[in-house]
Order: structure tokens, then C-alpha cells, then sequence
């Protein structure tokens, strides 16, 4: 009796993980399409997400220091801004903007809702495929930064925070974009786009130090509403220590915040779009 009955309970177990992998294999082959293609496209890819923190970088760290409008260091303060603009807006846009596209009247997303996998998991693979693209997006800044800059802050003790704060930039930022290419009709999407991304640019304190504005109090509290602030703030604490910033565990701790409420609405939003 014992022999049968841990025979059959082995038998479940293994049943049971059998049909998880065999669920996890589409979307791993997805996953794998995907960044297939984006390797095949990488000068292209790279040209689209980097022309614009390149040039906020070139401007502002390079052109106006050179001019003498900007306090010396202020480069210094602008780089670890630079870097969480760019985890956090390549990822929200390579999730929301492709979203837009397969759920249009084309019906794209249908070929990978036919495949044998939760919907769950669909909506997940295109966070971690647009969270993936901008870890890669955001690691070429630094060599980027050498070269515009000359020298960029960097402590090596510091390696462990860099990369937890970019990978949670980067998921907050395509859970926000999962959340916005699911509620948003596509007929309304570049309303929404230019409502949406010059306020998430100016208030995720990339440009500066969010203490500096306590002679701002009243913006101050709108950038603490700001998931890109702590993105920025944490790296800004990490790479510049010297400089007042929200504490780095506390960033990281409100970021998984984010990334929570950010999944699960857009989850939600997605599962409406995909059974409509």
C-alpha cells in the first residue's frame, strides 16, 4: 500500500511539473522569436531607444557645462538620471506601443493567444522581453558616457544596486506600459503618448536631485508620485553617494510597489483586451 501510494503520488508531481514546463515552453519560444529578431535588428533598436537620452546627456552634460551654464559636477548628478530614464522609458514604450499594434484591427496578438499557454504568460513574456531590451538599452549608456562625458561616477561596490535598480526600472516601466496599451484605445494612444511621456521626462528628477526641491515643495510632492524618481534616486544614491538622495532601500522597496499595482492593473487590462 505505501509503495502505490508514493508510486502514484511521484506520478502526480511529475504530471504536474510535466504540464508546467510544457505551458512554459511556448512562451520561452516566444520570448526566444523575439529577441531573435531584435538581435538580427540590433543597430536599428539601439539607434531608436538611445537618440534621445544621448542627446540629453550630449546637451546638458556636455554643451551647457562646456558653455559655463551649469555648476561644475552637475554632469556627474545628470548621468545616473540619464541611465533610469533610459531603463524606464525603453521599457514602458517597447510594451505599450507594440501592444497598441496587436491589438488593432490586424488582431496580431491573436497567433500568440492561440498558443498553449495562460493568457497570464503572454502578458508577462512582452514585460520581459521589453524589460530585457531595456537592461541592454541602459548598460550601453555607460560606455556612452565615458565617451560624451570624458569620466562617469561609478563605484564598483556598488554594481549589486546598479543592476537590482535598472531591472526594477525597467519591469515598473513595462508594467506601465502593459497598463497603458491595454487601457488605452488605440485611436487614442498618441494623445495619450504626448500627454503622458513629457510629465513622466520632467518630473522622474533625472535632471536633478529630487531633495533639491524642497524650494518646490508643491513639486516636489508630484515627482514623488513618479515611479521613474526612485528609479533615478536610487541609482543617483548608488553612484553618487555623496549626494542627497532618497535613501537606495527605500527606492527599490517603492519601486516593487509600483511594479505590483502596475502588473496586476495591467493584467487585468490585457485579459479584457484578449477575451474581447
Amino acid at each position: 500500500m505505501s509503495t502505490t501510494d508514493d508510486a502514484t503520488t511521484t506520478s502526480g508531481t511529475g504530471g504536474a511539473g510535466d504540464r508546467a514546463t510544457g505551458r512554459l515552453t511556448p512562451v520561452l519560444a516566444i520570448l526566444r522569436r523575439d529577441l531573435f529578431v531584435t538581435w538580427r535588428e540590433l543597430p536599428s533598436f539601439l539607434a531608436q531607444v538611445l537618440l534621445q537620452p544621448v542627446f540629453l546627456l550630449f546637451v546638458f552634460g556636455q554643451v551647457l557645462g562646456s558653455l559655463g551654464f551649469l555648476a561644475d559636477g552637475y554632469a556627474q548628478l545628470l548621468f545616473p538620471g540619464i541611465v533610469a530614464l533610459t531603463a524606464f522609458l525603453t521599457s514602458l514604450q517597447n510594451t505599450a506601443l507594440p501592444l497598441v499594434i496587436d491589438f488593432s484591427f490586424s488582431k496580431e496578438i491573436e497567433d500568440r493567444l492561440l498558443a498553449p499557454t495562460p493568457t497570464t504568460a503572454v502578458a508577462l513574456e512582452k514585460m520581459v522581453f521589453a524589460t530585457l531590451r531595456a537592461v541592454v538599452a541602459s548598460a550601453a549608456m555607460f560606455p556612452l558616457g565615458v565617451w560624451i562625458l570624458g569620466e562617469i561616477p561609478w563605484r564598483t561596490e556598488g554594481l549589486g544596486w546598479v543592476v537590482l535598480l535598472v531591472v526594477l526600472g525597467a519591469l515598473t516601466g513595462s508594467a506601465a506600459g502593459l497598463t497603458l496599451g491595454t487601457l488605452v484605445p488605440p485611436s487614442k494612444i498618441n494623445i495619450v503618448f504626448a500627454l503622458v511621456l513629457t510629465p513622466l521626462l520632467f518630473t522622474g528628477a533625472s535632471q536633478y536631485p529630487w531633495a533639491s526641491l524642497d524650494v518646490l515643495r508643491w513639486f516636489q510632492v508630484v515627482t514623488a508620485v513618479n515611479p521613474l524618481t526612485y528609479v533615478s534616486e536610487g541609482l543617483r544614491g548608488t553612484l553618487v553617494p555623496g549626494t542627497p538622495h532618497i535613501p537606495v532601500w527605500l527606492c527599490a522597496l517603492v519601486l516593487v510597489g509600483f511594479l505590483a499595482l502596475l502588473t496586476a492593473t495591467g493584467i487585468r487590462g490585457f485579459l479584457r483586451r484578449a477575451l474581447d
